[in-house]
């Protein structure tokens, strides 16, 4: 089987597109051994990319995080997604089919964006003290659960130690959550760190930790101004910016995509 090593901003999948129907009998199993950073290929999750039609553009995205789950949405995910699509089918605007709900995708010459929804938002929803501050964390859906807490310094903070103790919060059981430290350095700039369930870990990268950062820090009034740039863990920031000719709530997501090494899965 022909798989891809992807990356969307440092957020790195395997990715496979058009499998063959006996092939995907176990594919929580499967994402679990090819993550792993040290028997596997070594990725935060697996992709599975199927092309349903091209008028309209429209292909089905399955994502498996690392410790074999089903992730609802992923912006990276779907970029890299898109990203493949404009290499292999020749699509630069397309729907892209992701756990029932379809965001759309536009491949320019120097990003990939994709669109996300933002859902139920909640101030103060959980307190944990870091480098000996009580901080609240807000909650915000972004087509999965994030919650969100504004530092003063990221680097500062052990996101790993926190990341996790706020992930298995009883207050937020049964489904846990992403877990997002925010520092804003100016009017149209944040940083960021996102531990991510089902990675369980943190990422260099994370699309709907960065709509779900400046969602929060706009409501704090941290940010003044769109189109937000969100720097990340990898050096490779992404964008956030209103759709303006979508529902309501709509955000786009952009920022690099790169094709890392691909091979043949024995």
């Amino acid at each position: 089987m022909h798989f891809r090593k992807i990356h969307g901003a440092g957020n790195d999948f395997v990715f496979l597109s058009e499998p063959a129907p006996e092939s995907g009998d176990d594919w929580a199993r499967a994402a679990q051994q090819l993550c792993a950073r040290r028997t596997g290929v070594g990725a935060d999750g697996l992709i599975i990319s199927r092309l349903i039609s091209t008028d309209p553009a429209l292909i089905e995205v399955a994502c498996f995080n690392a410790d074999g789950s089903t992730a609802t949405m992923c912006g990276n995910a779907l970029r890299c997604t898109a990203w493949a699509a404009s290499k292999d089918h020749g699509l630069k605007e397309m729907g892209l089919l992701m756990a029932g709900v379809t965001h759309e995708a536009v491949v320019s010459d120097d990003a990939v964006w994709v669109t996300a929804q933002v859902g139920a938002i909640h101030a103060h929803r959980v307190q944990a003290v870091i480098n000996g501050k009580p901080t609240w964390f807000d909650s915000v859906h972004t087509g999965t659960e994030h919650v969100v807490a504004v530092v003063n310094e990221v680097n500062a903070v052990d996101a790993v130690m926190v990341g996790r103790l706020i992930r298995h919060h009883a207050d937020l059981a049964p489904l846990g959550t992403n877990v997002n430290f925010v520092q804003a350095t100016s009017g149209q700039e944040l940083r960021i760190r996102t531990y991510e369930r089902g990675v369980e870990a943190e990422t260099l990268s994370c699309g709907s930790g960065a709509v779900a950062a400046v969602v929060i820090a706009t409501m704090r009034g941290l940010v003044a101004r769109r189109p937000v740039t969100v720097h990340n863990q990898s050096g490779q920031p992404l964008t956030v910016r209103p759709h303006l000719d979508g529902p309501a709530r709509t955000q786009w997501v952009g920022g690099p995509v790169t094709h890392t090494f691909e091979g043949v899965l024995a």
